[in-house]
């Protein structure tokens, strides 16, 4: 097994230039801030953005919690890669991985500097320090339930790959960590029923909402509405228009996951 390592300075966008670079050396696998990808899907680990504090997240990235370097251990021993793109602040960062993951000494190093120009590395920082946002190497749907409830964009890269000079898409992830804001914030449970409720309220076809309720889980929301549905419309159309735009618009305005609306229509009115 072959282990490059892409090292530079935090907010330099290693994590944007990462796919890029794997796709020029033929690299499948790359290990950034505690997952192990594979192209475009996340094979183990938990990512350092989700925790609360730079310092839990620190850890994170070097595999310090046992479970988890185990888990990322063993998905690594299944699958027997030939080689893998670890990234890291400085060559230090890199040996402790390779050492908590039992990785083979590295074959190959290859600084931001060497990828990335001046200009680029200028505005990845400003974006990173001005407006707290950090990259993803893998597309919004792989990690949308992990990060229910914090800042998240897709991010969207058109490249020119492959000897026939094909146009192909890469999506990365934008996420702003909790430990990037300025304090915490919590949106209460009423907040989003009466979000719920108000998007409810204008599909054609609701003569009034009885009741919203929902539960909270980890990976995001599930969400309850009762309603009174006018007599002469389809009933079924009408709490399939409600389910989606009450998934959209809490999804839109909260940026927590929605995992189901279960919506049911009590009774009709004349």
């Amino acid at each position: 097994m072959k282990v490059y390592a892409l090292i530079g300075p935090s907010g330099t966008g290693k994590s944007y230039k990462a796919l890029t670079l794997a796709s020029e050396k033929g690299i499948e696998y790359i290990i950034d801030d505690g997952l192990f990808i594979k192209r475009n899907k996340i094979v183990a680990g938990v990512s350092a953005k989700k925790e609360s504090t730079r310092i839990a997240a620190v850890r994170r990235a070097l595999f310090m919690d046992e479970e988890h370097a185990k888990q990322v251990k063993e998905a690594i021993r299944v699958v027997m890669p030939d080689s893998i793109l670890i990234l890291g602040t400085s060559m230090r960062m890199i040996d402790r991985i390779i050492k908590r993951l039992e990785l083979p000494p590295v074959h190959e190093v290859i600084r931001i500097e060497d990828i990335s120009t001046s200009q680029e590395i200028r505005l990845a920082q400003k974006y990173r320090y001005e407006q707290g946002k950090h990259v993803i190497p893998v597309p919004t749907f792989e990690i949308r339930k992990d990060f229910s409830g914090y800042f998240i964009d897709p991010l969207k890269i058109f490249r020119i790959a492959g000897k026939g000079k094909r146009l192909e898409a890469v999506e990365k992830t934008v996420v702003r960590p909790t430990y990037s804001y300025m304090g915490r914030f919590y949106i209460a449970d009423t907040a989003i029923e009466s979000i719920a409720a108000y998007n409810a309220q204008k599909v054609e076809g609701v003569a009034r909402v009885l009741n919203t309720s929902l539960t909270s889980r980890d990976d995001g929301l599930i969400i309850y509405i009762d309603l009174a549905v006018k007599y002469g419309y389809k009933i079924h159309v009408v709490l399939e228009e409600v389910q989606s735009a009450v998934a959209k618009d809490v999804d839109r305005l909260t940026g927590i996951n929605v995992i189901a609306v279960n919506v049911t229509a009590r009774n009709l009115v004349v």
